[in-house]
């Protein structure tokens, strides 16, 4: 399922114009990001959680040379999906 089919199934749902839906999820994202990129974990329970990551500077290899290289510190994203949504996919 994409993004417009989304906004149509939930527009379907809850009886609201896809338009008022899109600003929603428009709003949702922009809300999300802002979040996590302070570091704040957002969590939905039941449903999903979202939080920030730090990796640490590591040593990698080039495959194509074999050379050594340091990879640089950096952030990364944590998604957990909480009971409801995991008890969904069985």
């Amino acid at each position: 399922m994409n993004r417009s089919e989304l906004v149509a199934a939930v527009a379907a749902e809850s009886g609201l114009s896809q338009a008022d839906v899109n600003r929603v999820v428009d709003g949702l994202f922009s809300v999300l990001s802002d979040a996590v990129g302070k570091g704040t974990k957002v969590s939905i329970p039941g449903w999903i959680s979202v939080e920030r990551t730090a990796r640490a500077a590591r040593q990698g290899r080039n495959p194509q040379t074999g050379e050594t290289i340091q990879i640089a510190a950096s952030n990364g994203v944590k998604i957990s999906a909480g009971s409801k949504l995991k008890a969904a996919a069985k």
